[in-house]
């Protein structure tokens, strides 16, 4: 008999661009889309994605040809997310007023992941950016 497969971990170099989040939120949904419940991570995943490989294009001081890396896993029932540049920068939450137009990726990625964190890269070049996103709960209708 087959044990159930899951799939590993996914990894993919992007181009450090703004426009290349959207292609990086498509990778995540493939992911998610061979996973049994893969439907109970996207809405929150595709979010916390976004905001974190913006945050890694936006505010990086890594050279413009450096390459960001996204990686996706499940550990247990968690969906573990990163972002990885070379820059040396570490983000940190901040408070935005109402009028700014930036400043509220982090404090969304703060309110909706289930624990997110900045570690160092090995080799010493650049960081990468966590998140934990718990799956939703399943909708029941009566």
């Amino acid at each position: 008999m087959l044990a159930a497969c899951r799939p590993r971990t996914f990894a993919a170099r992007l181009d450090s661009r703004t426009d290349f989040t959207p292609l990086a939120r498509y990778l995540l949904r493939a992911y998610l889309a061979g996973l049994p419940s893969g439907d109970r991570y996207a809405e929150v995943a595709e979010l916390l994605l976004g905001e974190l490989f913006a945050n890694a294009v936006q505010h990086s001081d890594a050279p413009a040809d450096r390459l960001i890396e996204v990686r996706f896993a499940v550990v247990g029932d968690r969906l573990r997310i990163e972002v990885h540049d070379a820059g040396s920068g570490r983000p940190s939450v901040r408070s935005a007023v109402p009028d700014d137009e930036h400043g509220r990726g982090l404090f969304l990625v703060n309110e909706l992941a289930e624990r997110w964190g900045c570690c160092p890269r090995s080799g010493g070049i650049g960081k990468f950016v966590w998140a934990l996103v718990a799956p939703a709960l399943p909708v029941v209708t009566v």
